[in-house]
This record gives C-alpha cells, sequence and structure tokens, in this order.
C-alpha cells in the first residue's frame, strides 16, 4: 500500500518557520520526482516546489522563491520543505506528492498524494 504521511505544520506568526516532511512507503521513492502542493482556503491545489530523484536539482513556484527549500533523504524514504519568512498567504493544507514528470517540467500532475498537514501563518 502507497502511503505518503506528512507532518510538521502548525500555527506560526509571520516571518516565522516550520519544516514540514513527508515519509514515504510501499513504492520506490527513490526512482521519483517528488513534489509539494499546497491548497489555501477556498482555492485549487497549487504547485509549491518539485525535487529530482536524486535530490540535487530543484525548482520553485515564484510566490516561494528564495523563502522554501525543498530537500530529500532517499535513505529514509523522506521529503522535507523547510519554509522561512512564511506570509499569512503561505496559510494552505500542504501536501507532498509523486511526479510523473521531471524535475523542471511544469507539469506536476501525480499518481500518489498524502493526507496533508495544515500550516496557518497568523499574528
Amino acid at each position: 500500500e502507497v502511503q505518503l504521511v506528512e507532518s510538521g505544520g502548525g500555527l506560526v506568526q509571520p516571518g516565522g518557520s516550520l519544516r514540514l516532511s513527508c515519509a514515504a512507503s510501499g513504492f520506490a521513492f527513490s526512482i521519483y520526482a517528488m513534489s509539494w502542493v499546497r491548497q489555501a482556503p477556498g482555492k485549487g491545489l497549487e504547485w509549491v516546489s518539485k525535487i529530482n530523484s536524486g535530490g540535487g536539482l530543484t525548482n520553485y513556484a515564484d510566490p516561494v522563491k528564495g523563502r522554501f527549500t525543498i530537500s530529500r533523504d532517499n535513505a529514509k524514504s523522506t521529503m522535507y520543505l523547510q519554509m522561512n519568512s512564511l506570509k499569512v498567504e503561505d496559510t494552505a493544507v500542504y501536501y507532498c506528492t509523486n511526479s510523473r514528470s521531471p524535475w523542471y517540467s511544469s507539469d506536476w500532475g501525480y499518481d500518489y498524494r498524502g493526507q496533508g498537514t495544515q500550516v496557518t501563518v497568523s499574528s
């Protein structure tokens, strides 16, 4: 059974930081590019960041570029998202997914998605 389990969300003040984790099991994690996507209240899914299978190549959406850092540890089948300088507009449920396309592609279609972790940025 494929599982993606996100953790690390919470309530943080603007300007603060959080580190999200995504623990994967049940599929060949190390051969897939992986993505973080998010869904803000009342809005659709938005792609946030993507990382290649080896972990050395990354891609970010413009709203988070320079503030968020994606990484992975294939030995632990885990992906991370370090989020710094958080803004109110970063409030969303964050999901991890596998990626059907390479790290540099704008296509962020997926086969698997976790249940999400809530990030709330508020003073």
